[in-house]
């Protein structure tokens, strides 16, 4: 389930970096080197002087506090050819706003996960790029990972499925490629 193992097997140089000591060393148990431990909001302290091809924060911006940090952080990464591919949960996402509209409790029971902070949507995200000198080149949605799907309910898989052949931006999340402009 791990997307590290998946780009091992493409990427002929591919590093990691985590916050997460435990998580690392389920990695690096497995065969993975070049993980470092990091945090993310200050990647100024990373001790890594390289830039990359493709940088891939996966899930991730809407587990900071400041994301803001983390975008001026990750330019240090990148060249004037470098992508930034950013994945997050769709702010929109139809099958939790059934779930919350069925099950919201007077807004006590959300379907949000307990570590996510913030939910994006292209505006949001496109601004909040804008705003730290990054470029969205394409913006694109995603639906249910086959990994997910065995552990959401019946009825939810339906509304997504419904919903996501009706309009492709009720998808459960977002895509964006982003470059340094210039």
């Amino acid at each position: 389930m791990l997307l590290h193992f998946e780009l091992e097997k493409i990427c002929s140089d591919l590093w990691g970096l985590d916050a997460d000591s435990r998580g690392i060393e389920i990695l690096e148990s497995h065969g993975s080197k070049q993980i470092l431990q990091g945090d993310l909001e200050r990647l100024s302290e990373v001790p890594l002087d390289k830039t990359f091809d493709v940088i891939v924060a996966g899930e991730i911006i809407e587990h900071l506090n400041n994301p803001g940090l983390f975008l001026n952080g990750v330019k240090r990464f990148m060249s004037k050819d470098s992508i930034l591919l950013l994945t997050t949960i769709n702010a929109y996402c139809a099958m939790r706003f059934f779930y919350y509209g069925v099950r919201g409790k007077r807004g006590k029971a959300e379907p949000v996960h307990p570590d996510h902070v913030a939910y994006y949507s292209y505006s949001t995200l496109k601004l909040l790029l804008e705003r730290h000198d990054l470029k969205m080149d394409l913006f694109l949605y995603y639906d249910i990972g086959y990994e997910h799907r065995p552990h959401v309910r019946w009825f939810l898989k339906i509304v997504n499925d419904f919903s996501v052949r009706i309009v492709p931006h009720w998808s459960d999340g977002v895509i964006a490629v982003c470059k340094i402009p210039g």
